[in-house]
């Protein structure tokens, strides 16, 4: 089956805010940016749809930050319950949790410390749930090697 990744779509309400949190916060880079108009409307199953994307990049994983100028967003910046069905969150293998924690809240994210779980005597194992400034769920997790 010829079948390749591409993308991780997420619906932001303030573009270039996000941009500067995954892009400076947590080191993706900028790749691409595109307008969207109402030929994409039938795709999305919006409708009117005008809005920029913006795809970032790192370590082969890209996402695709959306903006819809029009009709807007829906929704609030709240995280999604692990248990609901759909995309839970994000993942990212970090050298020292602190200071990337740290570096979230920062850039406007949060970070949910009383998630956080440390396995073993010399803290070998250690992750903590943040989110981005739009509630994304963000596991920072530390993994020995």
């Amino acid at each position: 089956m010829d079948v390749t990744f591409s993308h991780v779509g997420i619906c932001v309400s303030d573009l270039e805010r996000s941009v500067r949190f995954y892009c400076e916060g947590l080191g993706f880079e900028l790749v691409q940016s595109h307008t969207v108009g109402a030929e994409f409307g039938r795709l999305m199953e919006v409708d009117d749809v005008a809005l920029q994307s913006r795809f970032v990049s790192r370590d082969g994983m890209s996402i695709e930050l959306l903006h819809f100028d029009s009709p807007g967003h829906r929704g609030e910046p709240v995280r999604r319950p692990m248990n609901q069905l759909g995309i839970t969150h994000l993942s990212l293998r970090v050298g020292d949790l602190d200071a990337v924690a740290r570096v979230v809240e920062s850039f406007g994210g949060s970070v949910l410390w009383s998630t956080r779980t440390t396995f073993g005597s010399s803290g070998a194992l250690d992750f903590v749930y943040c989110t981005d400034p739009d509630g994304v769920r963000i596991e920072l997790m530390h993994l020995p090697g």
